[in-house]
């Protein structure tokens, strides 16, 4: 498997059922082959193939809105981890993503969102987002009865993780796009 360069610009895809239907560039911060870093830059402008399954959630947004988005991807994992930054680079809040494991391709990485979020304030505090989106996605036929369980099997997981203090991507924790080296804090 080849790495991304530290600086390179990659497309961030959304593929349902086997076709593009988002996509997006960011800017590759860190890779080592399993955890997969990329920044997200207000301004990034959206792509939406046309789909067989019909239009993009998204599609009457042009554009990535105000934050700056550190994403945290590590191989096989149901969810990144998304660091929120005001466009002035002072950190807002965690987010948890779920989503399907990251693949990697030739200047590009695909995904697909699931829907169910996990926000984490700058306090510690946790509140779970559009937890019907899930479900919603199930119904319309974008995802499967068994991916809703090991969606939500893996959100337990998150949760029992946060419980006990562990989070995998703590190394990120004082990590801002303003900070001289902006590069991997390890």
């Amino acid at each position: 498997m080849d790495m991304f360069q530290t600086g390179q610009v990659i497309e961030r895809r959304e593929v349902l059922h086997g076709e593009l239907w988002l996509t997006s560039p960011v800017t590759v911060v860190h890779d080592d082959g399993d955890r997969l870093a990329v920044q997200l830059d207000p301004g990034s402008t959206f792509t939406f193939p046309s789909h067989s399954f019909g239009v993009h959630p998204w599609a009457r947004h042009s554009q990535w809105g105000g934050s700056i988005v550190l994403q945290l991807h590590r191989a096989g994992d149901l969810y990144s981890v998304w660091k929120f930054f005001t466009p002035e680079g002072s950190f807002r809040h965690w987010y948890i993503n779920f989503e399907a494991p990251l693949s990697r391709g030739p200047g590009h990485i695909d995904t697909n969102d699931y829907g169910l979020d996990l926000v984490i304030d700058a306090d510690g505090q946790r509140h779970w987002k559009d937890v019907t989106d899930l479900h919603h996605q199930r119904t319309e036929g974008r995802i499967s009865a068994q991916t809703v369980l090991d969606v939500l099997a893996d959100a337990a997981h998150v949760e029992a993780a946060l419980d006990r203090g562990e989070h995998w991507w703590s190394s990120w924790a004082d990590w801002s796009p303003t900070t001289d080296d902006a590069a991997f804090p390890g």
